[in-house]
């Protein structure tokens, strides 16, 4: 009788080939050769599927190789988005804003009225610099008519002073040989009565030519007289000359002061000038007009407002001259030059756009933060940096000005 604890053997079956569960067949090697079987028995029955294998790993290998140079020619970044210059628009005079034609959002040519103050304070300090500048070049003119006269004047005064004491000199020369005849004619006089006395005591002459004798002398000596003292009339009348010639002698520092007066009074004109436009200028800035053409932005000034100069009125975008900052890790910067082809996709539209790295920054974002990292606490952690990148638009891609500063995009820089 059989063992009911016998267990018959189990068969298990393998494509056509049935063998016992507990058998092994060779171990291992058995194993390995039944799946090879299997695998050239499935080849055999499916020939097509060796070459299915072989495109598809080849398929597999080429875009594994797309991707490697997709990704390797490429750098992109989504820390990015559109950059552009802001004015602030401020009155450059105090006033009254009597009209403002704008509001937000519109958009502007350059040139266009934006606010008016009012300009009647400014008209009147304009009529006032006129008539200032009218009368300092009245006074210039007069000043300087004055200099060719004075130096004609003092000219004639000087040659006739200088002439009067040449005449002087010449007076009191005169007067001195006169002086020096009389006092000749003294002396032979004297003489002459001397002999006469001497003759007359012999009664040698006669009474009478004695007595003429002596009044020869007599005339002789009041000629002399006389020649003496008109020589001091001609020295005093000489000097008088001379101070009146030293006086004269003063026309070039007269004639240097008349100029220097005609180069004031032209300073004067000049400084009456400056005024008159820098209050024409006061009254062409209640004018307050667009400096570029975009859209007005911030308005802050309502009619009637008292403005005072420097105030912000407005802010204007400039929307033609825009650009894309882009903030790429240090790690992509490694091919990365200016003049490179840009891909710019804009997150808004979903569109893209084209566009170049115009420059690179010269230090980290982190260095232009109000409080820079500093590492040399002790405290140090290693963290990708990021540098901004300058990318510009190519030209004529945005005639209705959609894109706006501030906007993010997701710029793709072609390094390769």
């Amino acid at each position: 009788m059989a063992d009911p604890m016998k267990v018959s053997p189990t068969y298990e079956e393998d494509e056509d080939i049935k063998r016992p569960q507990h058998e092994d067949e060779d171990g291992k090697g058995g194993k390995l050769r039944s799946l090879r079987e299997r695998r050239a028995g499935f080849f055999r029955e499916h020939p097509r599927a060796k070459w299915i294998i072989a495109i598809v790993a080849i398929l597999l290998l080429a875009g594994a190789a797309f991707v490697w140079h997709y990704y390797a020619v490429r750098e992109s970044t989504d820390d990015a988005q559109i950059d552009g210059h802001i004015y602030p628009i401020s009155a450059r005079v105090s006033g009254t804003a009597v009209r403002v034609l704008h509001d937000d959002n519109d958009f502007v040519q350059k040139g266009d009225l934006l606010v008016e103050l009012d300009p009647k304070d400014y008209e009147v300090a304009v009529d006032r610099a006129k008539a200032d500048l009218a009368n300092a070049q009245a006074n210039a003119v007069a000043a300087h008519v004055g200099v060719p006269l004075t130096t004609t004047t003092s000219t004639g005064q000087l040659q006739a002073a200088d002439a009067g004491l040449r005449a002087a000199q010449k007076e009191v020369e005169a007067a001195q040989a006169r002086v020096q005849e009389a006092q000749a004619n003294y002396d032979k006089a004297a003489t002459d009565q001397k002999r006469m006395e001497q003759l007359v005591q012999k009664d040698e002459v006669s009474r009478q030519q004695y007595d003429a004798a002596v009044a020869a002398a007599s005339a002789a000596k009041a000629t002399l007289d006389a020649a003496g003292a008109a020589v001091a009339s001609a020295e005093g009348r000489a000097a008088q000359a001379k101070a009146q010639a030293d006086a004269a002698h003063t026309v070039p520092e007269q004639v240097r002061t008349m100029r220097a007066k005609a180069g004031a009074a032209t300073a004067e004109v000049q400084r009456a000038q400056a005024a008159l436009e820098q209050a024409e200028l006061n009254m062409q800035y209640t004018k307050i007009v667009a400096p570029v053409t975009g859209i007005l932005s911030k308005r802050n000034v309502e009619p009637g407002q008292v403005v005072q100069a420097g105030q912000p009125l407005f802010s204007i975008v400039d929307l033609d001259n825009i650009w894309v900052t882009a903030n790429f890790k240090e790690t992509q910067l490694k091919s990365m030059r200016p003049g490179q082809p840009v891909d710019i996709s804009v997150d808004a539209y979903g569109h893209t756009y084209k566009g170049k790295v115009e420059s690179i920054a010269g230090a980290s974002g982190a260095r232009f933060s109000l409080l820079p990292p500093e590492n040399a606490t002790g405290n140090y952690v290693k963290v990708v940096q990021r540098i901004p990148v300058r990318i510009e638009f190519d030209k004529d891609q945005d005639p209705k000005h959609m894109l706006r500063p501030g906007m993010s995009v997701e710029p793709t820089v072609f390094v390769k």
